[in-house]
């Protein structure tokens, strides 16, 4: 039999203390036995480990809202938590137990004060695709337009700041938070922050509405539009515009030359957004873009969008130019006025910045050969560099206010490696520096 959901704020409170204390109880249980053992048992501990971690794993999956979030987000940190828990939180990263059919229809009716019946002439309940803070049903307006209804679980807004609280206490308490404390501050400060924005579907239909201006002439970008007589704080109803996910761009309908006309079109998204609008779809991972055979882009979800002040443009226009035009000097100047760089530090060594530029400039090297994104190792050149950074750790501070740039730029490089593009981006990009 299926667990009743816990919607409620003291039912999420006292399944997470539940959680928390059993944590607390097995890690306390392993730290005694170890005083018993001559030897470290790596196993052992290993095991408890996985325990602990397939408890929280399921605890955060049937909850979902923001600990399903920091669980999503600690999956794919390394240094976060120990091995096996991030193996245990895989399975939030990729499948989101979805909420009983009979709750969703209940926050539809509680949002919009009328039977589903009356509100669609019908509602799927089959889920198109459940996430952390809410999921997603198909349907169509009585007038027949076929829409996708995006509603937030019950109890999570609500519940936001006292779960992730909640949470931090089990990790530490676990003994399984493996960052400095200042790191796990700024982490939990950024995921509320987000998780914020993202609770928030009337902040988001005006981030939509914001988009489709933004690329009116652009009719190769779909964004779809929002029913407002249907949607609220809490359920977002928008037309249904469908495209292939990246794991379905393949060859038999898909040619290179497609492939790299979506390359250079996803190039213009994020150039238009960084320079001309100022303001960034900053969640760009696979499940919210699709494409189609024609070369069409289509953009989902616009919870997490960032305005950005006029000086980090221009501050971050300036850095580019320097580093292409290797101007090392320059470029720490302009560092400093972009927020990552501590100016009352002397100025770096500038084989320093070389060999970083040497890195990541490379897809925009070459006027006229394409760049195979196919083949980009630039995440594991990073990588190796990591430990250089040690080396001027005081000189370098986290840059609040372009974080989201680097979020994008991050994520768009995957997604042009898994297509596939090839694609020589340096004179398109110089045209948007001189803009």
């Amino acid at each position: 039999m299926a667990k009743k959901p816990v919607t409620s704020r003291r039912g999420r409170f006292f399944k997470l203390a539940g959680m928390t204390a059993s944590v607390a109880g097995q890690y306390a249980g392993q730290r005694a036995r170890r005083l018993f053992r001559s030897e470290n048992d790596e196993g052992a501990q290993s095991e408890s480990y996985t325990r602990m971690a397939d408890q929280i794993a399921d605890t955060l999956g049937e909850l979902k809202g923001a600990v399903m979030k920091v669980g999503q987000i600690a999956s794919q940190t390394q240094d976060f938590l120990p091995k096996e828990f991030s193996d245990a939180l895989e399975k939030l990263q990729k499948e989101a137990p979805p909420m009983p059919f009979e709750v969703i229809v209940g926050q539809i009716e509680s949002e919009l004060g009328k039977p589903v019946s009356e509100l669609f002439e019908y509602l799927q309940e089959t889920p198109y695709a459940a996430a952390s803070i809410g999921q997603v049903h198909r349907a169509r307006l009585h007038d027949g337009t076929d829409v996708i209804v995006k509603i937030q679980y019950p109890g999570v807004d609500e519940s936001c700041d006292s779960d992730l609280k909640q949470l931090r206490m089990a990790l530490r308490l676990g003994g399984l938070l493996k960052m400095p404390k200042e790191s796990v501050d700024r982490l939990f400060a950024e995921i509320r922050e987000r998780l914020k924005e993202e609770l928030d579907y009337e902040n988001e239909a005006r981030n939509i509405e914001l988009f489709r201006e933004f690329h009116k002439d652009q009719p190769w970008v779909l964004i779809p539009s929002v029913a407002k007589s249907h949607s609220t704080r809490r359920v977002l109803t928008m037309e249904l515009v469908e495209g292939d996910h990246v794991s379905k761009v393949t060859r038999d309908r898909y040619d290179q030359d497609t492939i790299n006309l979506i390359g250079h079109r996803i190039f213009m998204l994020m150039a238009d957004q960084l320079f001309r609008f100022q303001c960034i779809h900053g969640d760009p991972h696979a499940g919210n873009f699709a494409y189609r055979p024609d070369g069409s882009i289509v953009m989902y979800d616009f919870g997490c969008v960032k305005k950005l002040k006029p000086e980090i443009i221009a501050a971050y226009r300036n850095a580019l130019v320097s580093a292409l035009e290797e101007d090392y000097e320059a470029l720490d100047r302009h560092l400093i006025d972009l927020g990552a760089r501590v100016g009352s530090q002397p100025a770096v060594d500038e084989a320093y910045y070389a060999m970083w530029r040497d890195i990541l400039v490379v897809p925009f090297e070459d006027r006229e050969v394409p760049y195979n994104f196919a083949e980009a190792d630039i995440h594991k050149r990073v990588a190796e560099k990591t430990s250089t950074v040690f080396k001027y750790l005081d000189y370098f501070k986290p840059p609040v206010e372009s974080i989201f740039i680097d979020r994008m730029i991050a994520g768009h490089y995957w997604m042009l490696k898994r297509l596939g593009v090839q694609a020589a981006f340096r004179e398109e990009l110089e045209r948007y520096l001189k803009a």
